[in-house]
């Protein structure tokens, strides 16, 4: 409604303000500190401490993050995005261009309400047709007696795929619990999980990795050819943590990840203070730099803190096609 706009701006330009007049504050006092002003406020800086002139922007910056988290809580966290993107790719065949490919990574499923938001991704999702859609890990914040049921019921309208969904575990499907509650809960709704294994399907081998930071993962296992393997079909890797890129065994065309949320907070002047292990070099987007070309959703869920800024929750639209170089 009108009233929560004009909230959402309220907020937003409040916390913008804070930060911004943080950073001038700062540099106009050091300035005169390094000039000796004799102007207005001549021998005022005799007088202001260091540590004064800490609190003053410390008081400064927890209000500007208060505002900033209060904002990411209310709206930042529940603007679901549809994000399309074509990538270009040099290993991927000319024959299989236009495939395309639904990422719904980081559920972080622990009660009804981020049960609602992940259905509400999944449909989100189905209504764009994809040829296949992916879980990059992180169904589950945690394990709990009322977790397989919650995200059992959950992945259930996944069965409209027809078999046409793949799934890798994340390092919070390990946290009070070991993954293997997902084996049954994901069968049940006709999705194939991977745990350093492939499977042929629509063309494609898939390649999934079990989660790095659980240190279950074996990169090496699961790109290993097996008798059944056809050459000339494409490799996509699905691998929850994305700076694994840089350890994966060269071969596939794509590798597709989540874990680091973009960041979840995005600042003024694209500064993202919130990085995570094995997410801090690869954090959001497409890279097609990396040794494999490499992206890596925001996800749907939040952890640690409910709240986003500048940082939207996204259901990704791959589109893929070839190029005989990665930035072509």
């Amino acid at each position: 409604d009108s009233k929560g706009g004009n909230s959402q701006f309220s907020n937003f330009q409040h916390a913008r303000f804070l930060l911004d007049a943080t950073v001038t504050y700062q540099r106009n006092v050091k300035k005169m500190l390094n000039s000796g002003s004799r102007g207005s406020f001549a021998g005022y800086h005799q007088r202001v401490r260091t540590r004064d002139l800490g609190l003053l922007l410390g008081v400064a910056g927890v209000g500007a993050g208060a505002l900033m988290y209060a904002h990411g809580y209310r709206f930042g966290r529940r603007q679901l995005t549809l994000d399309r993107v074509r990538l270009n790719l040099p290993l991927w065949p000319m024959d299989r261009d236009g495939f395309r490919i639904a990422v719904l990574a980081d559920f972080h499923v622990k009660d009804a309400e981020s049960a609602d938001f992940a259905l509400r991704a999944i449909a989100m999702a189905m209504d764009e047709n994809p040829d296949v859609v992916v879980l990059p890990g992180d169904l589950v914040q945690s394990w709990n007696p009322s977790i397989p049921r919650l995200i059992g019921d959950v992945l259930l309208p996944l069965r409209e795929m027809g078999g046409s969904v793949v799934a890798v575990p994340g390092n919070h499907d390990y946290k009070y619990g070991p993954a293997d509650p997902l084996e049954a809960i994901c069968e049940v709704a006709g999705i194939t999980l991977l745990r350093n294994q492939s499977w042929r399907h629509k063309g494609i081998r898939w390649v999934g990795v079990d989660s790095y930071c659980a240190g279950v993962s074996d990169g090496h296992l699961a790109m290993a050819a097996s008798p059944d393997d056809d050459p000339t079909e494409p490799t996509i890797v699905l691998w929850h943590e994305p700076d694994t890129v840089d350890i994966l065994p060269a071969g596939a065309a794509l590798q597709i990840s989540g874990h680091s949320h973009g960041g979840q907070f995005i600042l003024p002047g694209g500064i993202t203070p919130k990085r995570t292990y094995m997410g801090r070099k690869y954090y959001s987007g497409f890279y097609p730099d990396a040794p494999t070309p490499l992206y890596v959703s925001r996800g749907i869920g939040t952890t640690f803190l409910p709240s986003r800024f500048q940082c939207p929750p996204e259901v990704s639209l791959l589109t893929l096609f070839h190029s005989p170089s990665a930035d072509a």
